[in-house]
């Protein structure tokens, strides 16, 4: 049973199943990418994981807001995919180096917010690549929990480092992002300039088979149980 402050409408157009794949991915871009990274204006975002559930609804949201967005995948495929939903380009991991990359793509200004779900060494590497002013947000640490920074960038380029966990947060910080989210996001939605991206969809009961499939890394997106 969910608080009814934390509660949105279905969105015109999308069936229940559909709407389900919202919340999580919807909640956490808008509190962590719009509130907490301050994206606004002209100002560019670099999404780390951009073909994760997380990273197709950052890709897509911060597009139809107006920004240039770029994003890193582990495949040629999953960076094709990330450019199919809004990004300029999508970066290989694997082979490019996505500081090199954006500051090529930025004429050498750098980014301005980069979402990190990665962390460990990643974060030195994404202190370069901010432009002066820019913010990183990490939200998860599947590269570790621990960097070393060098703190003297971060004072001479004022770059701010911050992160959030939403589970914890109270009911009333959770209404207020639903009531953002309705304001400005699911009028997106209704319009069709944002939308869930989902993978596949297993009967609860292989819900081994999703856990399975979501540890392979191999999908684009949500992966969604039905009961």
């Amino acid at each position: 049973m969910a608080p009814l402050l934390q509660c949105l409408p279905l969105p015109a157009g999308l069936s229940e199943l559909e709407a389900a794949a919202l919340p999580e991915n919807y909640f956490t871009v808008w509190s962590n990418v719009f509130v907490r990274g301050r994206l606004s204006g002209a100002e560019t975002l670099l999404v780390q994981g951009g073909s994760s559930g997380i990273g197709v609804t950052a890709i897509q949201l911060a597009k139809a807001l107006g920004h240039r967005v770029f994003a890193t995948a582990g495949s040629a495929e999953k960076c094709r995919a990330c450019e199919k939903y809004g990004a300029e380009r999508g970066i290989d991991y694997k082979k490019e180096d996505f500081v090199e990359v954006t500051r090529d793509l930025t004429g050498g200004r750098g980014v301005d917010v980069i979402l990190d779900m990665v962390a460990g060494d990643y974060v030195p590497r994404e202190l370069t690549a901010l432009a002066e002013d820019g913010r990183l947000v990490i939200i998860a640490t599947l590269g570790g929990a621990k960097a070393q920074i060098d703190a003297s960038l971060v004072m001479h380029r004022r770059l701010s480092i911050t992160g959030s966990t939403l589970r914890v947060r109270p009911v009333a910080f959770k209404g207020e992002l639903a009531r953002q989210l309705h304001e400005h996001v699911w009028p997106l939605l209704a319009a069709g300039r944002v939308k869930p991206v989902i993978h596949q969809v297993f009967p609860a009961a292989d819900a081994a088979q999703a856990h399975a499939l979501m540890e392979s890394g191999s999908h684009i997106g949500k992966i969604m149980l039905q009961w």
